[in-house]
C-alpha cells in the first residue's frame, strides 16, 4: 500500500501518517518527490486499510499495489518517470528519461589526469551528455586495479569542470557514499553490489541520483526489489542498467538481456539504460549492442572510452577509440530521431 499526499502536506502532517502506521506494528517509508511526497507502508494490509488513513489531514490518495517493488512500481506511479543529474551544478541538468537518450561515456577506470580529461573530450564529442569512470573499482582478482580512490574523485571532478559533463562513478561501501556523494552527481551502484543491502539503504539516504545495476546472476524481479531497497529510504531518482547476465555462453563476458527493457518499462516507471560494453567484453560488438538498445527502447547507454585502450589501466578489449568512438557518434545522429526521441548532449556531435 502506498499513501499519496497531498502537494501542499505539511512536515507535521506527513508525521502523523506515519507514527499512525507504525503503531500497528507496520513500515512506512518516506520519499520526498519535486512534486509530491508518497509513503510506502510494509506490513497487514488488513490493518492498515482499518486505519483509515484516506481521511486524515493531507493525504491525497492511497494506493494499493500487489508487487513486492511498490514504490518503483507501474502500479504505484503510470506514468515513466525522468530523472535529473547535475541539478546542483550551476548548468542544466541531464534528464535521463522517456522522451530523450543519453550517453554516459568515459574510461572504465580513472588512470591519470591527461587520459582521463581526453576521454572525457572524446565522450563528449561523441554527444555524451555525462562522463562516467570508476575511482573505486571492484575486482574480481585481487591483483587488478582496484582504482585511485579520493584521487581519481578529484580527476573526474577536474574533467566535469572542463566539459561540463556531470560525473557518475561507482561507490562500494557504504562508509564511502559521503565522500563520493562529494565529488559525483550520480552514485553508481554496480552489479556485484547489487544486493548490498547496507549500500542500497545508505545510498537511499544520499540527495544524488543513484545508477543501479542489474548482478548478473539476478532476475528481473530481484532487480526491481534492489531498487526498491534504495527508494524505501527516500530516493526515487534511480536509472536502472542492465549489463548482461551470466549463462552458458562464453563467447562474450556476460548475455546481453536486451528483452530486459520493454520487460522493466511495463514493470516499473524508472528509467533504463544498457551498459553493451561490459556485457560483450570485446571492442567489435560494442557498437552492434549499442544500436540494439537504441531500438529495443533504452533511455541510455553506458560505454567505455579512452585515448589509447592498449593502455588503460582495466577493461581495455572492450574500451572504444578513434573510429570507433565516431561511429558510435553517427550512429546515434541517425537512429535517435528515428525512434522518437532526442539526444541529451552538451554541444553538438562531431
Amino acid at each position: 500500500m502506498v499513501v499519496v499526499m497531498s502537494p501542499d502536506a505539511s512536515d507535521t502532517q506527513i508525521d502523523a501518517v506515519v507514527q499512525r502506521v507504525r503503531a500497528t506494528g507496520g513500515e512506512a517509508f518516506v520519499s520526498r518527490g519535486v512534486r509530491r511526497t508518497i509513503i510506502g507502508l510494509v506490513g497487514d494490509i488488513d490493518e492498515f486499510r482499518a486505519l483509515n488513513l484516506r481521511s486524515m489531514p493531507g493525504v491525497a490518495d492511497i494506493i494499493h499495489v500487489s508487487t513486492p517493488y511498490k514504490l518503483v512500481s507501474v502500479d504505484h506511479q503510470p506514468a515513466r518517470s525522468t530523472v535529473l543529474v547535475g541539478t546542483d551544478t550551476g548548468a542544466q541538468p541531464v534528464t535521463i528519461g522517456p522522451d530523450s537518450f543519453t550517453l554516459i561515456a568515459g574510461p572504465c577506470t580513472v588512470d591519470s589526469v591527461d587520459s582521463t580529461l581526453e576521454a572525457a573530450e572524446m565522450a563528449k564529442a561523441a554527444g555524451a551528455a555525462m562522463l562516467r569512470g570508476g575511482a573505486f573499482r571492484p575486482r574480481t582478482s585481487p591483483q587488478a586495479c582496484q582504482g585511485l580512490g579520493k584521487n581519481g574523485l578529484r580527476i573526474l571532478a577536474e574533467a566535469r569542470d572542463v566539459t561540463g559533463l556531470p560525473v557518475v562513478t561507482e561507490v562500494i561501501d557504504a562508509a564511502d557514499v559521503p565522500l563520493v556523494s562529494e565529488y559525483a552527481d550520480m552514485l553508481q551502484i554496480g552489479a556485484g553490489n547489487m544486493q548490498n543491502y547496507p549500500l542500497l539503504q545508505a545510498v537511499g539516504e544520499a540527495t544524488k541520483p543513484i545508477l543501479l545495476k542489474r548482478g548478473v546472476h539476478a532476475t528481473i524481479e530481484e532487480w526491481l526489489l534492489a531498487a526498491e531497497y534504495v527508494a524505501q529510504r527516500g530516493n526515487l531518482d534511480i536509472v536502472l542498467c542492465e549489463r548482461g547476465i551470466r549463462t552458458f555462453e562464453t563467447s562474450t563476458t556476460t548475455t546481453l538481456d536486451i528483452s530486459a527493457v520493454p520487460v522493466v518499462q511495463r514493470l516499473s516507471h524508472l528509467p533504463v539504460v544498457v551498459d553493451p560494453t561490459h556485457a560483450a567484453g570485446r571492442r567489435e560488438l560494442v557498437l552492434p549492442l549499442s544500436r540494439s538498445a537504441i531500438a529495443a527502447g533504452a533511455d541510455g547507454i553506458l560505454v567505455d572510452v579512452h585515448p589509447d585502450p592498449d593502455s588503460a589501466a582495466s577493461d581495455d578489449p572492450h574500451a572504444l577509440a578513434g573510429a570507433d568512438v565516431r561511429e558510435l557518434a553517427s550512429a546515434l545522429r541517425r537512429m535517435v530521431p528515428v525512434v522518437g526521441r532526442r539526444l541529451n548532449r552538451r554541444e553538438p556531435v562531431a
